[in-house]
């Protein structure tokens, strides 16, 4: 299948990576949203890979909180009917087709939007060309069409363990080496933007297990061992990204995220604040 791209794409399978300096929030003053409330005044959120396990989420959270939301998806009758994910999505949640692959399609998508969170992921452990397609090309598509569509903050989800090439992860065709090119092209991009590395993506609690409380850290302390890993909520990953639209510490940021039980409940801003990872 032919992808439509966005006009200038950095890379090409194989193709050797630049150096990246990453932006520090202490050199560059950002506005960021006092609450949910104001954001949603000025205009929707775009919710990229709507109908995955952490999209869902953070659509959930979103529109319980009423803000309004517009969910990005390919196929809206699958996502909204039957047992689709977004069936039954509240009033102030809009469902449009979209597709990342496709720049064409975006750039109406973004219409009238504030921020986007991106969830977007591959999935298909046979192709080999989705991380590349999905996590890089896709993501430079959204990228792309946010920043001339002028929103505020763009949340994008990526991974513990994006910067370890030496990772068993990237056997399924350098997931994680694309996932780091893509947030490479959002810190270089000029948008606000704040990236989220999840540890171990959980749905739900086995049996007597507890969720515990979010532990944020600086970027490249989880991961493959040595590194300590982890694992969190979809629901928990969720907060954490809309948090972000809000905090204005989270700006600018790469943060890694994962739960533990014996963790202390801590407020947003004290979590985003204490990761200085420049």
């Amino acid at each position: 299948m032919m992808l439509s791209r966005a006009p200038k794409a950095s890379f090409a399978p194989g193709a050797r990576p630049r150096a990246v300096a990453p932006r520090s929030n202490r050199v560059r003053v950002v506005r960021v949203a006092a609450t949910l409330t104001d954001l949603g005044e000025d205009g929707k959120i775009l919710v990229a890979g709507a109908s995955g396990g952490c999209g869902k989420r953070v659509v959930d959270v979103l529109s319980s909180r009423g803000v309004p939301v517009r969910a990005l998806v390919r196929d809206v009758s699958k996502a909204t009917s039957g047992s689709g994910l977004l069936a039954g999505v509240g009033s102030t949640t809009e469902v449009v087709r979209g597709d990342v692959f496709q720049y064409a399609s975006l750039p109406p998508a973004l219409d009238g939007c504030a921020a986007v969170v991106c969830c977007t992921g591959a999935s298909d452990p046979r192709d080999p060309l989705g991380p590349f397609n999905v996590d890089f090309q896709g993501t430079l598509n959204l990228i792309a069409a946010a920043k001339q569509a002028g929103v505020k903050h763009f949340v994008l989800v990526t991974s513990i363990g994006a910067d370890e090439l030496i990772n068993p992860l990237n056997l399924f065709w350098g997931v994680l080496f694309w996932k780091k090119r893509a947030e490479e092209e959002l810190q270089r991009s000029g948008l606000t933007y704040t990236i989220v590395r999840p540890g171990g993506l959980k749905s739900k609690l086995g049996d007597g297990e507890s969720a515990g409380n979010v532990v944020m850290a600086a970027p490249g302390t989880y991961g493959f061992p040595p590194r300590k890993s982890g694992s969190i909520l979809r629901t928990q990953v969720a907060e954490v990204c809309v948090a972000a639209l809000t905090e204005p510490a989270a700006a600018n940021k790469v943060v890694e995220v994962i739960a533990e039980k014996d963790a202390p409940a801590k407020a947003w801003a004290d979590l985003f604040s204490a990761v200085n990872w420049f």
